[in-house]
């Protein structure tokens, strides 16, 4: 009897405890689990959101493959001119075709060659591939010696044209051509244009750098030397420039992954778009709106330095136009503007039929080979410094502009270019960046201080993709470090985070970008 009523006061004991432990338990578990649905959400929302509160999201394995299926080996050298690795095999007949059009160069008309000629009279490059060496940067000068090449210099006047997005200096128009057909000028690398002016068409300038420097210290007192470039002109062709000639040099940017940028939902850059800074973040991203020359109507703009062109088409026909001085059914006109009388006298290579000097096939191809470009694979992408570097990325706001990831739509033309998950580092926005780095230069919407946010895959193989080690619109940035400490404007705050970190931080920092 004693036992049963032990164990019936056990019995009637232990409801007591269990009320008392039974909620809280309930509770934790429950807890747990919205913080599982959080992170779960997070991670899935985290890579496309402007964030400045440092949370660094979940590594994903896609990370390793900025251009997903169509992701390009390293294999045997670093290259951006290789095809989509899923570039379907009946495809890539075309692609080699439209590669060999873009490194082919074009020569003076009239010549029996009628698909190849008319090249200038002006212009800047023979070939597509001139500037963009093996699919990278072009080099600068790097002193004032040296004639500038592979960049060139922009030209406007103070306003905004809705059609060309800016207002053409009256005798050189928006683009300085530094070459010419005239045999006198292929055969001296400087002519005096006294030489030319009543027998052949002379280049409009000689263009060369001088670079003037600048310091920047450490807030632990190492110093940096950055430059900034100042273009000086020699032996204008066709006399003086408006005396309110506003200048703004540019370097080419490399071409890899364009395809796939094109591929991203418009819906998906508007979302990141902030013009007013409504969140105040101090980030006011914007989508610029220019003029499609095939469509006829103002669109949102993407591809270019300051997203002045709508799509990788008219990118590609306005190098064309205006870097090689080949007319096409986009930019059917010449280069020479109404006072070059002699320029337009010169005989061009329009094709009787057509009108135009490259017929819409051959424009295709290129354009198609430019869309179809690879991506290199990530390098070390696991490397411990790298992965620190990752975290500080995120830590430092570098995500707010630079958007790691999007899912591309679907493409009837290039399916396999169509949902893939991508990593170019960018929003494909504008954003003021600061007086430092502002040339003046309104084009569209975007003011003289607006930039397009430059995708990051594939910074860090720049030198050993061509030897080019030029970043920023103009070049003036030798490296990764200097392009950080160039940001301004709304980049300030982040720059100025970027420089507080210690000096192991900022290294592996920088090396994260550099394996992108």
């Amino acid at each position: 009897m004693n036992k049963k009523a032990t164990l019936n006061t056990d019995s009637q004991s232990y409801p007591p405890r269990w009320k008392i432990y039974k909620y809280p338990f309930i509770l934790s578990l429950v807890m747990i689990f919205l913080l599982l649905i959080w992170w779960f959400v997070g991670n899935l929302t985290q890579d496309n959101a402007h964030s400045d509160n440092g949370v660094v999201p979940a590594i994903r394995a896609s990370e390793s493959f900025p251009a997903g299926d169509a992701t390009v080996s390293l294999l045997p050298f670093p290259s951006f001119m290789l095809p989509a690795k899923n570039l379907p095999k009946a495809k890539r007949k075309y692609f080699h075709a439209g590669k060999a059009l873009a490194h082919q160069p074009w020569i003076k008309a009239p010549t029996v060659t009628d698909a190849r000629d008319g090249l200038g009279p002006i212009y800047n490059a023979r070939t597509c591939l001139f500037c963009h060496i093996n699919g990278g940067r072009g080099k600068m000068p790097d002193d004032d010696k040296t004639l500038l090449m592979s960049a060139f210099l922009r030209l406007s006047l103070a306003g905004v044209d809705k059609i060309h997005g800016v207002i053409a200096e009256p005798t050189y128009g928006v683009q300085l051509q530094t070459q010419s057909v005239a045999l006198s000028h292929q055969l001296r690398s400087q002519v005096k244009n006294s030489d030319l002016k009543h027998k052949e068409v002379a280049p409009e300038a000689y263009v060369y750098i001088n670079w003037q420097q600048k310091t920047v210290t450490y807030p632990d007192g190492k110093t940096v030397n950055l430059r900034i470039p100042k273009p000086i002109l020699k032996n204008l062709g066709y006399g003086k420039m408006h005396p309110d000639t506003l200048m703004g040099i540019r370097n080419a940017p490399p071409l890899q992954g364009v395809g796939l940028l094109e591929l991203i939902a418009q819906s998906d850059l508007d979302k990141k778009a902030d013009p007013d800074d409504e969140n105040a973040d101090g980030i006011s991203g914007r989508v610029n709106q220019v003029w499609d020359f095939d469509l006829k109507k103002t669109v949102a703009g993407r591809f270019g330095l300051k997203a002045n062109k709508a799509n990788v088409r008219l990118q590609t026909a306005g190098a064309y136009a205006g870097d090689m001085g080949i007319s096409n059914p986009v930019f059917p006109k010449q280069s020479c503007t109404k006072s070059q009388t002699l320029c337009l006298k010169t005989p061009n290579g329009n094709n009787a039929k057509t009108g135009v000097e490259i017929s819409e096939e051959l424009l295709t191809l290129t354009v198609n080979f430019t869309k179809n470009l690879g991506v290199p694979i990530r390098r070390k992408p696991n490397n411990k410094k790298v992965l620190q570097g990752r975290s500080i990325f995120y830590q430092t706001g570098c995500q707010q502009c630079h958007t790691p990831r999007y899912i591309t739509q679907g493409s009837k033309e290039f399916p396999h270019l169509g949902k893939q998950t991508i990593w170019p580092y960018s929003d494909l926005l504008l954003h003021d960046m600061g007086d430092a780095l502002g040339d003046g230069r309104s084009d569209y919407l975007a003011t003289g201080n607006e930039w397009r946010t430059p995708p990051l895959w594939g910074v860090g193989l720049g030198e050993k993709v061509n030897t080019s080690h030029n970043l920023l619109h103009d070049g003036r940035a030798r490296s990764v470090e200097e392009a950080v400490l160039w940001h301004g404007g709304e980049a300030e705050a982040t720059k100025q985070r970027f420089m507080t970190l210690k000096v192991n931080d900022r290294q592996v920092l920088l090396k994260f970008v550099e394996s992108l």
